[in-house]
């Protein structure tokens, strides 16, 4: 078998977002290929409606019920133990793709010898095929090719979607790479891994993936929970850099990265967005940050993508949480005032 397609899916039936996606991957023009929906515990209909894409697509669809929520994650590893493609694709329940977007992408690692291939994808408001007005530039062509020190410096910093991409089911099994449970971010914690262990990327610069905006997707959704799971998933990429055997080699990438997923957009969601907000829980990100990177800093990547008032409001929240969170707290009440008052 060529393709096997992962949709992890919880409560997506509303509004048409599930049938939508599923139409899209019933249509793919690439021979031979399998999509393993895995329902993990939804509460609506999501369910019903994989059974009903199973019975009318017997020879490519199957509908697996995960009998324990797992989040995505664990959904994705359930995919994972089933699959019988050469080539792995994962897409989110609420998205869909161009029917061409797998042959493609299949075509051109098979060309050149890639282990991983991508593409671009647009960001749509609605149910549509036109593509959307901001369109995400999801890779860039010094990446591709044989990867290199420096290309694999360039991935973690800036690797792209786990979703707007194939990889070979060999690399995947071989190196283990099953995403964390339990905990949302988990295509953070692995992405690393996903890019860093190939040998060699491809990519070709068209949106043949529709992201689709909504209030109820994952990043549009902040609470303390799930700034914890960021945190988590930051832990957890830590773990995989020494796992493979790369932290070292690239430690000055990872360290920002960390500090960026781990510490810097915590807490600026955390603030803002979380009802009551704690200074214990700041402290406990700065903590972490501290415990792992001490001298994060003085890192380069830290200096020179890390704007001025962010740099300033960090070091004060690492010196003292509390004059931080005070300090925030009246920053934010001001300029929401000022908003208000129209100025």
């Amino acid at each position: 078998m060529i393709l096997s397609i992962i949709v992890p899916v919880y409560n997506m039936a509303s509004d048409g977002k599930l049938n939508f996606c599923l139409d899209s991957l019933v249509s793919q023009t690439v021979e031979d290929y399998e999509i393993i929906a895995v329902d993990d515990c939804s509460t609506d209909d999501s369910m019903r409606i994989l059974r009903e894409y199973e019975e009318k697509y017997p020879d490519r669809f199957r509908a697996v019920h995960s009998e324990k929520n797992r989040h995505q994650g664990g959904a994705k590893n359930i995919g994972l133990r089933m699959a019988k493609g050469d080539w792995i694709g994962f897409i989110d329940a609420d998205d869909w793709i161009r029917k061409d977007m797998y042959e493609r992408l299949i075509r051109k690692a098979e060309e050149t010898g890639a282990d991983v291939a991508g593409c671009d994808y647009s960001l749509v408001y609605e149910h549509t095929w036109e593509t959307g007005k901001e369109v995400v530039a999801n890779s860039r062509q010094d990446q591709t090719g044989e990867l290199d020190h420096d290309k694999r410096a360039s991935l973690i910093m800036d690797g792209g979607s786990l979703c707007v991409k194939i990889y070979r089911r060999k690399t995947i099994l071989d190196k283990e790479l099953f995403f964390p449970e339990d905990i949302f971010y988990e295509d953070n914690a692995l992405s690393n891994s996903y890019l860093l262990l190939a040998d060699r990327f491809e990519y070709i610069p068209e949106p043949m993936y529709y992201y689709y905006q909504h209030d109820t997707s994952t990043v549009h959704s902040f609470s303390e929970r799930r700034c914890r799971d960021r945190m988590d998933a930051g832990l957890i990429m830590l773990e995989e850099a020494k796992r493979h055997g790369f932290f070292e080699e690239f430690r000055e990438e990872i360290e920002y990265k960390f500090t960026l997923l781990y510490f810097i957009n915590t807490l600026f969601t955390y603030m803002p967005c979380v009802k009551p907000a704690r200074t214990g829980f700041v402290k406990e990100l700065c903590d972490g940050l501290r415990k792992e990177f001490p001298d994060f800093s003085k890192n380069r990547y830290y200096l020179e993508k890390t704007d001025a008032e962010e740099k300033k409001l960090i070091a004060m929240a690492m010196k003292s949480p509390l004059r931080f969170f005070v300090y925030y707290r009246l920053l934010w009440g001001y300029r929401n005032l000022r908003k208000r008052l129209g100025k």
